[in-house]
């Protein structure tokens, strides 16, 4: 008499998700001792030809936070998902002119210095302010500019800069002004079409990997053009072609909202708003708004009391904004002095707050709905 099979158990709707993993997990064929050795010996010859790191398998390692450079804003910041932009990448911002793009590059700037980090300003515009820059923080002693005459010059000098591996970033300002070689030779009028996009992605096809290896973020600052004859849809573009928006990890699209006025009606600032249109380290599409403050710079203590605000971090007792119990100022102008006179207040409400959020979005996780942007709130 044949012998009795065992039965295959056939999931159904009441089996636990449990014993549906274990039988997967059972049936899962080994690889054989043959091809273990054929696999060793691939790996083997790669590394020796390579290098170490050049191939291995994704669990050997484990996983590592995201390296970034804080914007000096906490409601960008947490827009980002990451804490700021992250190194090894390639970032844009883009924007209208005096929507606050170079603000912003340059608050990158410092705070990468402020961190022991080394920075690179390849002013393809020529029309850097070192004056604004050393009000926003940047030691305009330690950084290293470059005002190049064509297109190729300034990415070589990128390219070689990211090669050193020391520099901590390295801005381009601007795409739009990166003219090719050929452009700048020939006369006036002359066609010219396609040029500047495939000068760009022949230079993005090499400087990712090698951005990526030196821990390098590479900020570019782009400009807004309008496609003509557009019907449908937004007619806005950015100059240089697909291969910056295909290469970048985080695209930065930052627009001026309104103007900010004192008491006597003189405008000194502007009221900012960015959206992340592109961003492959963290959710995309968060939004922030923020202060940017004429001579000044971003309005690191504006956005911090409104994003403490929004999560709860502090609250407001009558026209007073309060701190665990301590009284920061009555009214947000007031607070935001205290905050500007008392930094270590400041960093205990930064830190408060960061704590708070990540709880949120853990607790978000965990019941499968991702919580909005405290900026949005």
């Amino acid at each position: 008499m044949a012998e009795k099979l065992p039965e295959k158990k056939i999931p159904t709707a009441e089996t636990k998700p449990s014993e549906i993993k274990a039988t997967a997990v059972a049936e899962v064929p080994k690889i054989s001792a043959a091809k273990q050795r054929e696999l060793e010996s691939a790996i083997s010859s790669i590394t020796k030809a390579y290098g170490e790191g050049a191939i291995m398998r994704l669990g050997s390692q484990v996983s590592r936070p995201i390296e970034v450079i804080p914007t000096g804003a906490l409601a960008i910041d947490l827009a980002l998902g990451v804490g700021g932009v992250p190194r090894g990448r390639v970032v844009e911002i883009y924007g209208p002119e005096s929507s606050g793009k170079t603000t912003l590059m340059l608050h990158l700037i410092a705070n990468a210095q402020k961190a022991g980090g080394v920075a690179a300003f390849i002013d393809a515009e020529h029309a850097l302010d070192p004056s604004y820059a050393k009000k926003l923080g940047v030691n305009v002693d330690e950084l290293l500019v470059s005002q190049p005459d064509s297109g190729e010059e300034a990415l070589t000098i990128c390219e070689t800069l990211a090669r050193s591996g020391a520099l901590d970033i390295i801005v381009i300002d601007s795409v739009a002004a990166l003219v090719p070689k050929a452009e700048l030779e020939g006369e006036m009028g002359m066609a010219t079409m396609g040029m500047q996009a495939r000068l760009m992605s022949q230079a993005l096809r090499k400087l990712t990997a090698i951005l990526s290896k030196a821990k390098t973020t590479c900020l570019f600052t782009n400009q807004l053009r309008e496609k003509v004859g557009v019907m449908f849809g937004s007619p806005e573009t950015t100059p240089g072609g697909k291969a910056l928006k295909f290469y970048a990890s985080v695209r930065i699209d930052i627009r001026r909202k309104e103007a900010i006025k004192d008491g006597s009606g003189a405008t000194i600032g502007n009221h900012v708003k960015v959206k992340i249109v592109k961003n492959k380290v963290a959710p995309p599409f968060a939004e922030a708004e923020f202060d940017i403050l004429f001579n000044h710079g971003i309005d690191k203590e504006g956005s911090l009391l409104d994003v403490a605000l929004s999560v709860g971090t502090v609250d407001k007792k009558g026209a007073w904004i309060q701190f665990q119990g301590e009284l920061i100022g009555q009214g947000k102008d007031a607070a935001r002095r205290t905050l500007a006179e008392k930094p270590e207040l400041a960093k205990k409400i930064q830190e408060a707050t960061l704590a708070k959020r990540l709880s949120e979005l853990t607790a978000a996780t965990a019941s499968n709905g991702p919580a909005a942007p405290a900026a949005n709130r």
